[in-house]
């Protein structure tokens, strides 16, 4: 144990080495003595009569394979052939040398690797940008070709996902491009220093024992396989959580159980944390806030039993300085700590705790380069108490007074490892379980604010990591999947892999019928799965075609009835834009369909009587405007495509409002990375996040609200008033004041109450107009027991797509809801699920021909329970396809055997069936549509035939 502890001290010291070399300016030595740090070593070279792009692309694209464009070869500076790592190199020992008859590439072997070194012209360059290249020089390669890069003082080496067996890189197939990226030559990250460790030759033996070639290429699969990181990450943060929740004190105004209440009062504190440190890697954020050594300086204790880092130096972060406006010369007081006494009693968005400050104005400097971010988030939650606005609700706590109860100790975040006993939380016996203080972790770990795609991978932590760690850390507190989740690992998070095939199949369903339904051509399904597919080659479509498609992405509405931390509404997200950027790469016909809904509500503007209030209404719209063209030129391309789809086309509910905040917490991120940050623009050049209080609401989605039988004329007015808080929340969405989102959220209550009171001359029930009045989207602790589109996001034609993973509660824990059930739905039995009631409110929520996607449970096909929903799914749908895998559980360790469905909302006709596929292999393989026919099996049934049979 200890020579390999000191076999593994030296070997990380000679990679630190290594790096550092590359300060130098002798790019093929310095490769060479990365790769040689990490055991890999060849004499198998080809020399080149000089190392620029001419000569390269002369040796080694005799055929023209290369696209020039795409492998950005004007920014090379040089690129060298480093040498032929072969089975016979990679079996020597340490003692034994093969000498070789011939030193020169042989192009022949294919299991083997190459290795090159390219230096580029300038310094950042993004992850897509270098798997761009890599795969371009792939392809003039039969075997793997690695890439080291260098650009500027950073190094980045690119790992591409290849076949060993296959000669031929496909035409029109992306391969997979895994990066270790930016790593710093003048001070390497830890986590980088351990990852290239775990690459090294010796370290690969000692963990998985190859012994030929095509053995170290799975062993390097695997190291690289972002999902083993995250699992390490996930069971060191899930130990400090459990060690938190035991030791810290929130507010009893937080919730009555100690349990529940601390449990999320920590995530909350995790979650905002850890966007805190996605942000840092953007540079917004100085890393002297997270310094041991620095903290020291800045506060006058560090004493590890007391609270003054969590209070001084994060709620000053999070609810002071992201929730506030920068300092200007209009406005020089923004950020300021508040006065003495009463003094700005409650005004949560100053600062607090001078007195634990060393010098408190030299740390404000240090804030006040921290941009205004918005979006909710860091809005602290300490409120006026409705029934008594004398007293201050307690949530978070952001209070100097000396009674405050907050107590959330310094060693929790700066404590050495340590051994803690957490055998009652994990149901174990005399087991030590180590835990280290949470900035202690996170520094520990290389973050990426870019979230990875299935063709391009950073070995680091992205915000998909988020989703993960949060629903199974509520879930480890949820009474349901409490007992278990505690024993896992990351096993209730709904896979990438499962996600993308999920929206995948759902956008190709809804595109054909909504541009089917337009009048023109349907283009054919294999179009819409090029333009789906991750391929360099252009789409497929007509002008006429692309502009319908473009508009039916922009009228799309989407909903996750039980979004979780927002695996489904990110995974839209992201493949709307990919779409959108074939489509439309330069933004001009998604931009202009924003300006043109502007201009239909100035149009619709010109007809209001009140003169002043027309006027008023227009120069709103025209700023609106002026806002858009801003948006599409300060900021990259994906930025507008993102911003527009959230506001307009993306929804989830979930019981659970934590979850919600973590979903907007995502969506902020996927923002943030394409904001371009310009130190001479107000606010730094970044624009405030939008408000999704209105986009991700905490509800029961089980539950809707009563409604007249008979409604034969509706009072128009109800109409004008739902246009009318459409606007509000239109503008709160782009709100960037805590002045402004106050106005416009006391606007809000009011339309709710003036909606309730028609609502009720209309004959509604007065139980649903109270709730209609005193939902609060903008609550950030409150939980609606019911769900409505109509009044929660102003939908009312029903939902284009329903896509989710319901969660998996047996019978036995729903028993008080039953009743409910049995009264409003007709797949009820006293033996089903929860998630066949999600099954049934899912198709109800659909638009006509919407398509109605879920991962669940298979047992509603083959037990007595299942009939009824079977029934309603025959009688319901013109279509059916349920999805199964004959290979592992798509959850890794949810003990259920799960299947994917996609249904069609409609009246069945005689032409409407419901296929099975069973796939051979899993759900959401990345290769399936390149081996369709060897990995599917196929049954069909008419629907007609089958529902007869019931």
């Amino acid at each position: 144990m200890v020579g390999d502890s000191m076999n593994e001290l030296r070997t990380k010291k000679n990679i630190e080495q290594a790096l550092k070399g590359f300060q130098r300016d002798a790019l093929v030595m310095n490769a060479k003595d990365l790769l040689n740090a990490l055991g890999y070593e060849s004499e198998i070279t080809v020399e080149l009569e000089s190392n620029l792009a001419e000569e390269f692309i002369s040796y080694f694209d005799q055929f023209g394979k290369l696209n020039r464009e795409r492998a950005m070869v004007e920014e090379w500076e040089s690129i060298d052939f480093l040498f032929q790592l072969t089975e016979e190199e990679i079996s020597r020992t340490d003692q034994t040398r093969i000498a070789f008859k011939n030193h020169q590439l042989d192009d022949t072997i294919i299991e083997s690797y190459v290795f090159f070194a390219l230096k580029l012209r300038e310094s950042d360059y993004t992850r897509t940008q270098l798997s761009t290249i890599t795969r371009e020089i792939n392809k003039l390669m039969p075997m793997p070709a690695m890439i080291i890069f260098q650009h500027g003082q950073t190094v980045s080496l690119a790992v591409i996902d290849r076949r060993l067996n296959k000669r031929e890189v496909e035409k029109d197939v992306l391969q997979k491009v895994t990066l270790i990226k930016d790593i710093d030559s003048r001070g390497p990250h830890p986590a980088h220093i351990q990852i290239l460790f775990d690459l090294s030759r010796n370290e690969l033996l000692r963990v998985h024992g190859f012994s030929n070639f095509v053995e170290l290429h799975r062993a390097w699969a695997k190291t690289l396989d972002i999902q083993e990181l995250n699992k390490r990450f996930y069971r060191e943060l899930s130990n400090w959580y459990f060690w938190a929740v035991d030791t810290v004190t929130f507010p009893e105004d937080a919730g009555e159980n100690v349990e529940i209440r601390n449990a999320t009062s920590v995530i909350r504190l995790i979650t905002r944390l850890i966007f805190v440190w996605f942000i840092k890697e953007k540079k917004l954020v100085p890393d002297i806030f997270f310094n041991p050594r620095e903290i020291e300086k800045i506060l006058v204790s560090t004493d590890p039993q007391e609270s003054t880092y969590y209070k001084a130096i994060l709620q000053n972060l999070f609810f002071a300085t992201l929730n506030q406006e920068m300092n200007t010369s209009e406005k020089p007081n923004n950020r300021k700590f508040r006065g003495k006494g009463r003094q700005h009693y409650n005004i949560t968005s100053l600062y607090r705790y001078g007195a634990y400050f060393s010098d408190p104005n030299e740390t404000l400097k240090q804030f006040e380069k921290i941009p205004f971010l918005n979006g909710g988030l860091f809005e602290c939650l300490d409120k006026e108490d409705k029934n008594d606005p004398k007293k201050i609700l307690r949530i978070d706590g952001f209070s100097d007074r000396t009674d405050n109860q907050l107590s959330v100790p310094n060693f929790l975040f700066f404590s050495e490892e340590k051994d803690v006993d957490l055998n009652r939380v994990y149901d174990t016996k005399g087991k030590r379980y180590k835990v280290r203080g949470l900035i202690e972790i996170l520094r520990r770990y290389k973050f990426t604010i870019t979230e990875n795609t299935p063709i391009e991978e950073e070995v680091a932590l992205d915000p998909e990591l988020l989703g993960k760690v949060f629903e199974n850390l509520l879930a480890a507190y949820n009474p349901e999947t409490g007992a278990t989740a505690r024993k896992q690992t990351g096993s209730f998070y709904t896979p990438r892999e499962i996600v993308n095939y999920m929206v995948g199949e759902s956008l190709i369903a809804y595109l054909q019928n909504a541009v089917s339904s337009r009048a023109i051509h349907c283009p054919s399904e294999t179009k819409l799965r090029h333009l789906l597919a991750y391929n360099d080659k252009p789409h497929q479509f007509t002008d006429a075609e692309t502009e319908q498609l473009i508009n039916a992405i922009d009228t799309l509405k989407i909903l996750d009835p039980a979004c979780g931390s927002g695996a489904f509404p990110m995974g839209i997200l992201h493949k709307l834009v990919f779409i959108l950027g074939k489509l439309d790469p330069r933004n001009d016909q998604w931009r202009q369909r924003q300006i043109a809904k502007v201009n239909n509500l100035i149009d619709m503007a010109e007809d209001i009587d009140d003169s002043t209030v027309r006027r008023n209404t227009i120069r709103d719209l025209e700023r609106e405007k002026d806002n858009i063209n801003e948006t599409f030129e300060r900021n990259e391309l994906d930025y507008g495509r993102k911003l527009y789809l959230i506001e307009n086309c993306i929804y989830g509910v979930d019981i659970q409002p934590v979850a919600g905040q973590i979903a907007k917490l995502r969506f902020f991120i996927s923002l943030v990375v394409d904001q371009r940050i310009d130190d001479s623009q107000e606010n730094r050049g970044v624009r405030p996040l939008p408000n999704l209080e209105t986009k991700f609401v905490a509800g029961n989605t089980l539950i809707g609200v009563e409604k007249p039988a008979q409604l034969l004329m509706r009072n128009p007015e109800i109409d004008r008033k739902e246009a009318e808080l459409g606007g509000v929340r239109r503008k709160h969405f782009t709100a960037r004041t805590l002045r402004t989102k106050e106005k416009y959220r006391n606007i809000d209550k009011q339309i709710r109450a003036e909606i309730s009171q028609l609502l009720k001359s209309d004959g509604f029930p007065s139980e649903t107009t109270e709730k209609i009045a005193n939902w609060d989207p903008y609550d950030q602790n409150a939980v609606a027991d019911f769900f409505d589109a109509e009044w929660m996001f102003g939908i009312t034609e029903g939902f284009d797509v329903v896509i989710g993973n319901p969660p998996y509660v047996r019978q036995e824990k729903i028993k008080a809801l039953k009743p409910t059930f049995k009264k409003h739905y007709t797949c009820y039995t006293g033996a089903a699920d929860l998630y066949v009631y999600f099954y049934e409110r899912g198709l109800q929520l659909l638009s006509p021909n919407g398509i109605h996607t879920f991962i669940c449970s298979n047992s509603w096909l083959d037990v007595n329970y299942g009939a009824p929903l079977q029934k309603y799914v025959l009688d319901n749908t013109a279509g059916a396809v349920i999805c199964h895998s004959e290979a592992e559980r798509e959850f890794e360790s949810a003990d259920i055997n799960t299947i994917v469905s996609i249904l069609q909302n409609g009246t069945p006709n005689t032409d409407s069936c419901a296929r099975f596929l069973t796939f051979k292999t899993f759900i959401g393989d990345p290769n399936l549509e390149n081996r369709r026919e060897r990995t599917r099996t196929y049954t069909e049934l008419a629907q007609a035939g089958t529902r007869d049979n019931k």
